[in-house]
């Protein structure tokens, strides 16, 4: 293999779900932040329509106010930043959860390719969280965010995991596990 398709090929294993951050909320460069959300451009989406809106906060206060209300993104609060990313679903009706998915998947890629830690939080299919979130960024009817993703420095508790499981592999037909 060739030393990029290595370090792509290490970027995916050594990804995981970071919920814990180091102490202080380091602040992430702005240029790291830009690159981050320019790999979710990069992702496909259905007919390229690219439904897709991307919301960075690095305000410790609005991270705190999400902490506060999203039950499952207490990390918040030690974050350095978060990308809550959205969907115009008037571009895309039908396929806006996949596209989004998509652009979140790489957006959590490149922030371990930067040494850095996230973790994808739900908001979308909650009801509740999404309307809080619109509330909060006075979002229009239109805009509906999938997820919040909080982003920082990790204290080194998360390791990877091995996930492959060689059953769930079907060559060529279905083969029964």
């Amino acid at each position: 293999m060739s030393s990029l398709s290595d370090t792509v090929l290490s970027v995916i294993y050594k990804r995981k779900s970071v919920r814990s951050f180091k102490n202080g909320r380091k602040e992430i460069p702005k240029e790291t932040l830009e690159a981050i959300i320019k790999t979710a451009f990069a992702a496909p989406s259905a007919m390229n329509l690219q439904p897709w809106h991307f919301i960075v906060i690095t305000n410790h206060s609005i991270l705190n106010t999400l902490g506060d209300a999203l039950p499952y993104a207490k990390m918040l609060y030690k974050a350095s930043a978060a990308v809550i990313v959205c969907a115009d679903t008037k571009v895309s009706e039908f396929a806006w959860e996949l596209d989004c998915s998509a652009a979140s998947q790489n957006i959590l890629l490149s922030v371990e390719a930067f040494g850095l830690g996230a973790v994808w939080t739900a908001l979308y299919p909650h009801e509740e969280r999404a309307l809080f979130v619109k509330n909060l960024f006075h979002l229009p009817e239109n805009i509906t965010p999938l997820n919040v993703i909080p982003i920082g420095y990790p204290d080194g508790t998360e390791q990877p995991k091995d996930k492959y499981i060689a059953q769930k592999v079907h060559v060529n037909a279905w083969q029964s596990v």
